[in-house]
């Protein structure tokens, strides 16, 4: 029986759209590092937007929530090293093939538009 204290992963929700470079770098990290995480679909249900929205304020994705911490709008390349600096994961040279920091290609499904953006002072 060991004395350390077991580290327990945090819980991971990220906001992403279903097909986008800058989602699929953030899903390459998880996959990467073993991270589970809730991925949610900010194109196809727009109460998954809506929720993105009044939690960051603004309407860029991806946005990830890990443990009690807000990235928004974030790049897989930016997780990572944000993970790595806070201890999440530990580095580890070996990646996908997945591009980290690639912008969407297709930009035809625009996020719902009946969004009341409000910004918090």
């Amino acid at each position: 029986m060991s004395d350390a204290p077991s580290q327990r992963q945090p819980e991971i929700t990220a906001w992403m759209k279903p097909s986008c470079g800058w989602s699929n770098g953030v899903r390459a990290v998880f996959q990467k590092y073993g991270l589970p995480y809730d991925d949610r679909d900010i194109i196809n249900n727009p109460s998954n937007f809506h929720e993105m929205v009044r939690l960051t304020g603004q309407r860029f994705q991806p946005c990830v929530l890990v443990g009690e911490s807000l990235l928004a709008d974030v790049s897989g390349e930016e997780l990572e090293e944000w993970l790595i600096e806070n201890k999440v994961v530990e580095p580890i040279e070996e990646g996908s093939e997945t591009p980290l920091d690639r912008g969407c290609a297709d930009h035809s499904a625009p996020p719902p538009s009946d969004v009341e953006l409000v910004i918090r002072r």
